[in-house]
């Protein structure tokens, strides 16, 4: 296959990119801490309909027609679209094929194969999703066969899960009432959109 247009190449970049920028400002504002921000849920929601939209035309934008760059903001627009479950699932379906037809990098998959499970409330294969303990350290959600993930792990070209978590920078602890407030939230947004019932 060839090439599809530069230009919808580079529109997917510029909006894993602004995205991106969306989100570091709204980070940098302390917007990000009590649920799902409003102004990063559009972005997501705009991106994950561009993609769809790009997908009903061309497929699953792989490497070999939308380059390193455009296959990988695509999977990123794909692992944000969280408020969309059967988009979410699709895509993922779809870059288990690309991965298979080497157009797309295993750890891809493994990240959004890991998203979707977190979602549904079934452990991880893959330990890349990452809650904030009490004490500030990232903690992964749960691991299903635990002592079985670092092959896993290496299977897909990610380090061992402790080397990932030693090089986590801890944020400040946050008020046991506030967590469980935040816990509450997220899982009625859960039942809202439709990861669970």
């Amino acid at each position: 296959m060839s090439e599809v247009s530069p230009k919808l190449r580079e529109e997917l970049v510029a909006l894993a990119e602004e995205d991106q920028r969306v989100r570091d400002r709204l980070a940098a504002q302390g917007a990000l801490s009590e649920g799902y921000n409003t102004i990063m849920e559009a972005v997501h929601q705009h991106n994950a309909a561009r993609l769809r939209m790009i997908i009903d035309e061309h497929g699953w934008p792989g490497e070999k027609r939308f380059g390193k760059d455009g296959a990988e903001a695509a999977w990123r627009i794909a692992q944000h679209a969280i408020g969309e479950p059967a988009f979410q699932r699709r895509c993922l379906d779809l870059l288990y094929d690309a991965v298979e037809h080497g157009d797309a990098p295993a750890w891809q998959a493994a990240f959004l194969e890991d998203r979707v499970r977190m979602f549904e409330g079934r452990g991880q294969l893959y330990g890349t999703q990452f809650d904030v303990g009490p004490d500030g350290l990232p903690v992964p959600f749960p691991i299903e066969k635990p002592e079985e993930v670092d092959a896993r792990r290496a299977s897909v070209g990610l380090e061992p899960l402790a080397d990932q978590l030693a090089k986590a920078q801890p944020v400040p602890p946050t008020d046991p009432e506030v967590r469980a407030r935040r816990e509450r939230a997220y899982q009625q947004w859960l039942r809202d959109v439709g990861w669970r019932r």
